[in-house]
């Protein structure tokens, strides 16, 4: 059996395996690698990879595959009050015809997922910002991580931003309040992070570089630069070091984070990118629970306001 679609202009230079999804399903990457090998997915009657960019009017062919069964379980949707959308619109720093960018509250979600429902795609879809069109994630923002994030009115625009990202042409500062004393007040974190993907393990370098901004006996105040943007970059390099941030329940020293707080104590602080040839500086005010724990702990912060 052989069905076939023709892409629409919906979805034209999306990525093969991305297209499958919208229209199928969230299919298994696995599955997608494994049915385009074996020759049962074509473009226009030829193999192709999954990264293959689908253009208006390509004829798809799927031979002799049934997904069902096979989809992962759909995100959840969350159709968010008037109260939600409005409280979020006033936490935008800049909003121009193309992107916006916004201080983000931590513990709410980039984008949906089946774990979680509240996510700014999904509100900020129900704002007027976005009337006659949808906001595109260009890039993470960990759900308990404060600070800088940026989503895209358009789809060329969010293609630009998010091969910015992947080409590290988009400089990111995090500041985080981590617990003990870090010995070095400057350099380079370099490590072999794990991660597992369906059971499989995978190793990935990661960099950063690093500033101590204040510190004492019990509590730092660090600066971050992410070289590169693996999962849990940063909360994962300070807990390799004995380091763990104040309210990372995940990445934590046995007692690092007991009865201190709630929120964990990243945030992201600015991101600077070059657009044209103009170039783009955006900083997100600290939250005050982050500023509340400066000050009991007795760190100082230059820019604190």
């Amino acid at each position: 059996m052989i069905k076939s679609y023709i892409v629409d202009t919906t979805y034209n230079n999306m990525r093969l395996d991305r297209w499958l999804r919208n229209k199928l399903g969230n299919i298994p990457q696995s599955l997608i690698e494994k049915s385009i090998r074996l020759g049962k997915i074509k473009i226009n009657k030829k193999k192709v990879k999954s990264s293959f960019k689908v253009k208006t009017n390509d004829k798809i062919d799927i031979f002799n595959l049934n997904f069902e069964g096979k989809i992962i379980q759909k995100k959840k949707s969350f159709n968010p009050s008037n109260e939600i959308i409005k409280s979020n619109e006033e936490l935008i720093i800049d909003n121009n015809e193309n992107f916006i960018v916004l201080n983000k509250s931590a513990g709410i979600s980039v984008q949906g997922g089946t774990k979680s429902k509240k996510n700014l795609v999904d509100i900020f879809a129900k704002s007027k910002i976005f009337q006659g069109t949808k906001p595109f994630s260009v890039h993470r923002l960990d759900k308990d991580t404060s600070g800088v994030f940026i989503m895209a009115k358009n789809r060329e625009t969010a293609q630009l931003l998010t091969s910015l990202f992947r080409l590290r042409k988009v400089y990111k500062t995090y500041l985080a309040i981590c617990n003990g004393e870090i010995e070095k007040n400057s350099g380079e974190w370099i490590d072999e992070l794990v991660r597992y993907n369906n059971g499989k393990k995978i190793i990935e370098k990661a960099k950063t570089i690093f500033k101590v901004l204040d510190k004492n006996s019990n509590s730092s105040l660090v600066e971050m630069k992410p070289i590169t943007g693996r999962k849990h970059q940063l909360r994962k390099q300070l807990f390799n070091i004995g380091h763990s941030i104040y309210g990372d329940k995940k990445y934590r020293s046995s007692t690092s984070t007991k009865g201190i707080n709630k929120e964990l104590m990243l945030h992201s602080y600015q991101i600077k990118f070059m657009i044209d040839k103009k170039k783009y500086t955006y900083k997100a005010l600290l939250p005050d629970y982050f500023k509340n724990l400066l000050k009991v702990k007795r760190l100082s912060f230059s820019n604190l306001k």
